[in-house]
């Protein structure tokens, strides 16, 4: 199993990105979406369960970014508006293959699978 995301670059402050994250070789149904800034440590952005339906953001993020699926394209997504400096780092999809609620997933920890990193830099 492979996940890649994609969709990254380079936008200005107040602008939108869409990630992407696709799966090859098998179908999950818990995704969640961390990132990593120059000099910090990884840090949860977005969680979503297909199964029960739960989403969860982080705090930064609440309002101006949205998990969901492009079931076309048999992908995850994470539309971003309203983008900030702040938001700037490598972005990373990952899934879970067993049954771990958002709020786990949100831990990083019981994710099974994790894409190459895409990076997205936002301008003041």
């Amino acid at each position: 199993v492979q996940l890649q995301a994609s969709g990254g670059g380079l936008v200005q402050a107040g602008g939108s990105l869409r990630l992407s994250c696709a799966a090859s070789g098998r179908t999950f149904s818990r995704y969640a979406w961390f990132r990593q800034a120059p000099g910090k440590e990884r840090e949860f952005v977005a969680a979503k369960s297909w199964n029960s339906g739960s989403t969860l953001y982080a705090d930064s993020v609440l309002g101006r970014f949205i998990i969901s699926r492009d079931y076309a394209k048999n992908t995850v997504v994470l539309q971003m508006e309203s983008l900030k400096p702040e938001d700037t780092a490598v972005y990373y999809c990952a899934a879970a293959s067993g049954f771990p609620n958002v709020q786990a997933m949100s831990t990083g920890s019981v994710m099974d699978y994790w894409g190459k990193g895409t990076l997205v830099t936002v301008s003041s």
